[in-house]
């Protein structure tokens, strides 16, 4: 018989035994569930984007930014990229092997600062009398140039993405008048990809120099000319206190694609989600730039022709004529020296004809209508 006191004793242990079985259960039940959370929590990925362009420049260093801010906005912090400008983590014209080798993720710039990697990489920038930006974008997202500009970066461990475009650019800054096609001869111009080409045809000599090297060179009389952008970004270079005519139209750059450059390896780690996000965060990219300049062009030419007694001026008919010529041969001449340039070539070509037909009857007809007296 167990009487009161041995009863106390053994109800005693068999509480205190529950309730450590019971604590044990929490503890355990707490492990369990601060594992799941840990889980359950979203990993962060930090990239880093290295740029041709000065920090915080507008338009083409703050479309950078502004990619950045949009692919952590839309990934909830998933995917965070920070920007690099030109010369804080490789030199402006080293992006691109500094996203191929994995040094960066990513890589913001044109194309045909690569020419010397790929000379059909150009194609995608800026063709000389060639594509607007509206018919570029089409080209490289409907007609079959995306397509192309990948093989092209194929061998590079690389996957290109638009990420901004200028539309039509001015014609450059010049320190003699521009009256003849004699003029181009043995003038030093900043000027890259295929319009350096046709300077270089007409006896020039085209100088590839990034943004922050460009006022000192022309200031300097490195160069005797050079092309940037448009008057939003010259002004902001204070390109006027160095050149004094200021020419238009911009053959050599009617709608200048920016790209954003992607480590494939890296891209394809990505889950399908974030790899969607960086695809769209480029397509935002690519449009708001383009609305950018278009809205603040004027106002910036304004300025320079009316406080800064700019000498803004066209390029003569017979001018743009032969550099017409100029630049048609020279497109054949790149084509026929190599064959994926050829072959990026043909289907540009094709899809510039299609689209001009449809312009004649729709934006050219258009605007012809809207500006008639």
């Amino acid at each position: 018989m167990i009487n009161a006191k041995s009863w106390g004793k053994w109800m005693l242990a068999g509480v205190t035994a529950a309730s450590l079985v019971a604590c044990g259960g929490s503890d355990k039940a707490e492990e369990n569930k601060t594992a799941a959370a840990e889980q359950a929590a979203p990993k962060t990925i930090e990239w880093k984007m290295v740029t041709t362009w000065p920090k915080n420049f507008p338009g083409l260093g703050t479309g950078a930014e502004n990619f950045a801010n949009s692919v952590t906005e839309m990934s909830g912090g998933r995917l965070k990229v920070k920007v690099y400008a030109a010369g804080e983590l490789v030199p402006p014209l080293e992006v691109f092997d500094a996203v191929s080798r994995g040094t960066a993720e990513l890589g913001h710039g044109a194309a045909y600062y690569w020419k010397g990697k790929a000379p059909a990489a150009q194609f995608f920038t800026a063709v000389p009398f060639g594509m607007t930006a509206q018919e570029i974008n089409s080209w490289i997202y409907h007609g079959g140039g995306m397509a192309l500009w990948q093989e092209v970066y194929e061998p590079f461990n690389l996957i290109p993405l638009t990420a901004g475009n200028t539309g039509v650019q001015m014609g450059g800054w010049f320190n003699k008048e521009i009256n003849s096609l004699e003029d181009f001869n043995g003038l030093k111009m900043r000027i890259p990809g295929l319009g350096g080409e046709v300077l270089e045809k007409l006896g020039g000599s085209p100088i590839n120099l990034p943004g922050g090297e460009i006022f000192t060179a022309l200031q300097t009389g490195t160069i005797d000319a050079t092309e940037w952008v448009g008057p939003y970004n010259d002004l902001a270079f204070g390109l006027y206190k160095a050149a004094k005519y200021y020419y238009y139209p911009g053959w050599h750059e009617p709608g200048s694609e920016m790209e954003l450059l992607v480590n494939k390896t890296a891209y394809e780690a990505l889950p399908k989600d974030l790899q969607a996000i960086v695809k769209a965060a480029s397509r935002q990219a690519t449009q708001d730039m383009l609305d950018e300049f278009t809205a603040l062009n004027n106002d910036a030419l304004q300025t320079l022709v009316n406080e800064h007694n700019v000498d803004l001026r066209p390029f003569p008919a017979d001018v743009l004529k032969a550099l017409k010529q100029a630049s048609q041969e020279t497109l054949e001449g790149v084509a026929a020296n190599d064959e994926m340039s050829a072959k990026v070539y043909e289907s540009f070509k094709a899809f510039l004809s299609k689209v001009s037909d449809w312009h004649e009857v729709s934006e050219r007809a258009y605007i012809n209508a809207r500006d008639a007296e």
